[in-house]
């Protein structure tokens, strides 16, 4: 189906992938917690696996029709490039400072305009390049990388923001077709399925009080991926991918409220920076 054919609803795919932001920065707080005692391979298996146990009330209800596909290559894809991109952005929290994973991580939306563009043939505007540079000089004011950020762990993280834009715009390929329950579903599944081969070498055991933290990780992030699915359906990555950096923001936020850490002033500035280039890329252009 031609690029046309798909939905372009700017404002209501931006709400969407700012809720979908928010949820994802609680889900880094979990992750962020539980990574002190449950080793990274656990930890991504069992984000994928609750997402697959979290349709299990739809199958029961519902049965396997809405969950049918025809496209199951496109699902492997989308697989492909975003379990890969969790891999690598596990690595890179493991072997970077906080700051410079995390700078990787939303980073991911400098990208999504110029894949799209060629993937997609979505149009590449002066005003989705310009807010994607803004939000990144907003990031570098966040997360002050150090100089650690252009060692050798640090072409990993810049993989996993390459892969979590491809896994963007996977996403919009798919959605003239496919519901944003359908994507997550299979991303679960097959995530699910290729993660647990490395818990065959490094499987724990696991108390009940890290079952609980996973369990919530889980259904954050698959919330969150539900969300950021439908608003990708709804408007070109190049058009709202630049939202995603209000999860940065969000962090923050919710580590001064748990932690005490407070912002400086380079934070504030950058914060404004993101703010400004979230707003910029679903402004409407006039006719």
């Amino acid at each position: 189906m031609e690029p046309a054919s798909r939905s372009v609803k700017p404002l209501q795919g931006a709400l969407l992938l700012a809720l979908s932001a928010l949820l994802f920065a609680f889900t880094g707080v979990g992750i962020r917690e539980i990574s002190a005692s449950v080793n990274n391979e656990s930890v991504v298996f069992f984000r994928n696996l609750v997402g697959v146990l979290f349709f299990l009330p739809l199958l029961l209800v519902r049965g396997v029709r809405p969950l049918r596909t025809t496209r199951l290559k496109s699902h492997l894809w989308r697989t492909t490039y975003g379990l890969a991109a969790m891999y690598c952005f596990f690595y890179a929290i493991a072997h970077l400072p906080l700051a410079d994973a995390m700078l990787f991580t939303y980073s991911a939306p400098v990208f999504t305009p110029l894949i799209a563009h060629i993937w997609l043939k979505e149009p590449l505007t002066r005003r989705m390049l310009v807010s994607s540079l803004i939000g990144l000089c907003g990031v570098l004011l966040v997360a002050k990388p150090s100089a650690a950020l252009f060692e050798g762990p640090a072409l990993i993280g810049l993989a996993a923001s390459l892969l979590a834009a491809f896994a963007f715009v996977s996403i919009r390929e798919m959605s003239d077709s496919e519901p944003a329950t359908r994507i997550v579903f299979y991303f679960s599944l097959f995530s699910a399925l290729f993660s647990a081969i490395p818990l065959t070498w490094s499987w724990q055991p696991l108390d009940a009080n890290q079952l609980g933290w996973l369990l919530g990780i889980g259904l954050l992030a698959t919330a969150s991926q539900l969300i950021m699915s439908r608003a990708y359906g709804l408007a070109p990555p190049g058009l709202i991918g630049p939202i995603a950096y209000l999860a940065i923001v969000f962090a923050g936020l919710i580590a001064w409220l748990l932690w005490g850490e407070t912002p400086d002033t380079l934070s504030l500035l950058g914060a404004a920076l993101i703010f400004a280039a979230s707003l910029l890329s679903v402004a409407r252009r006039r006719a």
